[in-house]
């Protein structure tokens, strides 16, 4: 038998149920929504996370369309899945949590006794540093960007090559291999010898068809990869940036690109123009390195050292 808060399921079943995590303010449990599924075959076992930040929703539709889609009796091994990690922020559709105004993703390993996200991110990292293998599945928010995995452990960690593996497996096409911020998931779970990536599943307000499919099939080749299900699992080539360079505004006005996402993009051309409302131009941006044009604001109105996009650079293909 294996168990996820009050989810619980014998080999060959699925289960789902609830994550205690709290109280709210009116004193009415916090409980998120998990899933235990438990192959009829010995296996690996794979933890799954969506919604640590509120707003980032693909994470949720991939989750929604995969686990449907499941039979384990034809299951080796265990998924361990938590549908919404941020529960308040879920709640009001907001990036942070509103209770402690923190980011959700930058309270890993949490505290079982501190803070709303201290707590949730505790009860959740139990569940990832028992697995195997970690998925935890994001979203650009509200900028545009490709679809991409994020290895954070940084290229000198014990664990780099494992991590690395797991994200080509995915297959989004663009990884980007840089150690990330203290607190995230995918910086502190391979501390634990647990293989961890964050794939950023496109950008937008919303749902995001294209990249919820493209998170769909990146889990089902994790799960023919690694011998969770049968099928014959097809690399496909992947573009890796150890670098992430930003750009802001040196003005304020209206963006136009010169560039779409995806991009590649040589050392001095021209990424963006900014212009006045009357269409005159003010300043024009070009790139300072070579690389693919990874990221960029939604909304064409910045004011002076505002952002406006990313290119991935030192570019290598496996």
């Amino acid at each position: 038998m294996v168990t996820l808060g009050t989810a619980s399921a014998a080999p060959g079943e699925m289960d789902t149920g609830r994550l205690a995590v709290g109280e709210t303010r009116d004193g009415s449990p916090v409980r998120l929504p998990v899933a235990v599924v438990n192959g009829a075959a010995d296996g690996k076992t794979l933890y799954m996370q969506a919604a640590s930040d509120g707003d980032e929703l693909n994470g949720v539709g991939v989750i929604q369309r995969v686990l449907p889609r499941l039979d384990p009796t034809e299951l080796s091994g265990t998924l361990l899945v938590c549908g919404i990690v941020n529960y308040h922020a879920f709640q009001v559709a907001e990036h942070r949590n509103p209770v402690d105004d923190t980011k959700m993703n930058r309270a890993y390993p949490g505290d079982a006794n501190g803070t709303s996200s201290e707590r949730i991110a505790a009860a959740t990292y139990d569940a990832a540093v028992g697995a195997d293998l970690v998925l935890d599945l994001h979203q650009g928010s509200t900028s545009r960007m490709i679809d991409e995995v994020r290895v954070r452990c940084g290229t000198r960690h014990r664990l780099h090559s494992e991590c690395l593996e797991l994200a080509k497996v995915f297959g989004c096409g663009y990884i980007l291999d840089q150690k990330g911020p203290d607190g995230q998931l995918a910086r502190a779970a391979p501390d634990e010898g647990v293989p961890t990536v964050d794939p950023e599943l496109g950008g937008c307000v919303g749902w995001d068809e294209t990249s919820i499919q493209k998170g769909v099939d990146g889990v089902f080749n994790v799960l023919t990869y690694y011998d969770f299900l049968d099928g014959r699992y097809s690399p496909r080539a992947q573009t890796r940036a150890t670098g992430f360079e930003q750009y802001g505004s040196p003005a304020g006005g209206l963006v136009d690109f010169h560039v779409d996402l995806g991009d590649r993009v040589s050392r001095g051309e021209t990424l963006f123009e900014i212009t006045d409302v009357f269409g005159q131009s003010k300043a024009e941006i070009t790139a300072d390195s070579d690389g693919v044009f990874w990221r960029s604001r939604r909304l064409p109105q910045v004011a002076t050292g505002e952002y406006v996009c990313s290119v991935g650079t030192n570019l290598d293909t496996y």
